[in-house]
């Protein structure tokens, strides 16, 4: 039995997310786990909120809400939705818990003892008025060099041309409008990544199965010069992982705290430590995943995540890692997506334009979305959301190809038979066709769904489907039976075992609806099918069922247009 370890980017807490950042990691990760688990692999599926850093605690100060209260609210928010969107996590912790406290320090202290951390002395800007140290991101201003009148401390997002704080003209804090700004001297810790940029580059060429998009990014910023630089790994913030030297104090950095990218990562690991203690496990449990004196050798590590988190992961987590010259379980393979745009334009957090994922579980089902974002995966390039594709994919996909199938056979069986399978007749040239037509599809499902390759595995899906119902317009039952009930039988009887497949090869996509289906169909066995004959042939006659309920409901184009206009941006922060 296969061991796969499973993590998906880690959903920041200063609020609820749009379904972008759901199809960007979480969704495509957990139908991978889906479908190891019903192929019979081990797997440990991990993730958690990302939540410290300067922009929890205005968004705590915003809400009015001390900043721990309201990252456990958040907490419980984004966990109660990934729930609804039924992603299979077994654990979802959060970065702020002492497991990721204490571990964070524990890497700290071995960079250092590796001579791979530095004290270093530099200027940041202050506000008075705001009382803290102010990230370049909190900072606008004039951009001197094409005049841009909300440029940020680090770049102009109108001439993209990198900038630094002091290169604003009249900057002020976006915080509160403070043009109090002064540099003052502090110091910090830095991450001296330059030093592993060999060891990366030789990690990185070993991975000649990643993705295009994974490797040209790590390669980008690896060898430009620009993204391995030495990093700082320490705020001026009361929110986050106090900075120490394992369970000593660190002489200098009091009341610091660790920047939110050294100590985010970190938490996959914490999270397995979270995910024992709350099942009542020992840390051997964890630790044969993570560690790889300790079992986690046999273990294929996955990673699923948008690609602006791909230079994190590939260099400074990596960093983090190997830098601890411990024996830690090193990623395997990082699937990376594009983006996911809205209708024209790019989803918006502050002017709530697009559909967030609270949103969208308050109008349709989740099987509804899961379908149309895997299907519509943003692999190769961005994709983009539109209502009229929607509505297209749920009516034609869902509703015409797949449910429109299952509620054929099953209401024309209890019509004519009864609801359990009926006996008689024989498989012949038209039954032996579909089922060597359908080991292939299989064959080629499994295929997709082993490289990750979401849209194909989707379409393969889709193509399953429709097989089954071109079966049934060659065959006509309804017509055969006229003349031949019991050749009507058995091509009944076949389509309900075709039902029975399509339930175990669609749990991974749609799991409510392929649970509607076993629940219905009375099956008992889920077991991932191997061969096609012998699985549409496990329904024998006499297996009772019931008539399931319309699976999917139409979009109507007024439904279409009511929610077209309502997304369109009026939501408040």
């Amino acid at each position: 039995m296969a061991r796969t370890l499973i993590t998906s980017a880690l959903p920041y807490i200063n609020g609820i997310k749009h379904l972008g950042n759901l199809v960007g990691s979480q969704l495509p990760a957990d139908l991978y786990a889906r479908y190891c688990r019903a192929r019979g692999d081990e797997v440990l599926f991990l993730c958690a909120t990302d939540e410290h850093g300067t922009p929890a605690e205005i968004a705590a100060q915003k809400a009015g809400k001390p900043v721990a209260e309201f990252c456990a609210q958040l907490h419980e928010a984004q966990a109660e939705i990934a729930k609804g969107f039924r992603l299979s996590f077994d654990h979802y912790g959060r970065s702020s818990s002492d497991q990721n406290r204490k571990l964070t320090q524990h890497f700290a202290k071995r960079l250092f003892d590796e001579g791979l951390v530095e004290e270093v002395s530099e200027t940041q800007v202050y506000s008075e008025t705001d009382g803290r140290f102010l990230p370049d991101r909190y900072i606008e201003g004039t951009c001197p060099n094409c005049g841009y009148d909300s440029a940020r401390g680090d770049q102009c997002d109108n001439c993209t041309k990198q900038l630094d704080p002091t290169d604003l003209i009249n900057p002020h804090s976006t915080i509160s409008g403070a043009t109090d700004l002064e540099e003052r001297e502090t110091k910090h810790l830095y991450l001296r990544q330059s030093k592993m940029r060999d060891a990366l580059n030789n990690w990185i060429d070993e991975k000649k199965d990643w993705p295009i998009l994974t490797t040209s990014i790590a390669k980008k910023w690896l060898n430009d010069g620009d993204g391995l630089q030495d990093r700082g790994i320490t705020r001026d913030l009361k929110w986050g992982v106090p900075v120490q030297k394992g369970d000593a104090p660190w002489e200098g950095m009091e009341g610091k705290v660790f920047y939110v990218w050294f100590d985010a990562p970190i938490e996959y690991i914490a999270c397995a430590n979270e995910w024992t203690e709350a099942n009542g496990l020992t840390d051997a449990d964890w630790e044969r995943w993570w560690r790889t004196d300790k079992g986690a050798d046999d273990v294929r590590y996955v990673q699923f995540m948008g690609k602006d988190n791909v230079p994190f992961h590939t260099l400074s987590f990596p960093v983090t890692m190997l830098g601890s010259n411990e024996p830690w379980k090193m990623v395997d393979y990082i699937k990376s997506f594009n983006y996911l745009n809205y209708d024209g334009g790019q989803f918006s957090t502050s002017r709530g334009r697009g559909v967030f994922m609270d949103q969208a579980l308050s109008i349709l089902p989740a099987d509804y979305w899961r379908w149309w974002l895997l299907s519509h995966a943003p692999e190769s390039s961005d994709s983009e959301f539109t209502w009229e594709n929607f509505q297209q994919s749920v009516n034609k996909d869902l509703s015409d190809v797949l449910g429109n199938f299952v509620s054929r056979i099953t209401k024309f069986c209890r019509s004519k038979f009864s609801e359990s399978v009926p006996s008689g007749g024989t498989y012949g040239p038209v039954e032996e066709a579909l089922i060597a037509d359908l080991s292939d599809k299989l064959k080629a499902y499994e295929t997709h769904m082993t490289n990750m390759d979401v849209r194909k595995s989707a379409m393969e899906l889709r193509g399953i489907w429709v097989a089954g119902n071109e079966y049934l317009q060659t065959t006509a039952p309804w017509a055969t039976f006229k003349t031949d009930p019991e050749q009507a039988a058995a091509q009944v009887r076949l389509g309900l075992n075709l039902i029975g497949l399509y339930a175990r090869l669609s749990a991974p996509f749609i799991p409510d609806t392929a649970e509607k289906i076993q629940a219905a169909l009375n099956m008992s066995n889920l077991d991932w099918p191997t061969d096609i004959a012998a699985t549409l042939g496990e329904f024998k006659e006499g297996h009772a069922f019931t008539v399931p309920d319309n699976l999917f409901v139409k979009i109507d184009d007024d439904q279409r247009v009511e929610w077209q206009e309502k997304f369109a941006g009026k939501r408040e922060d």
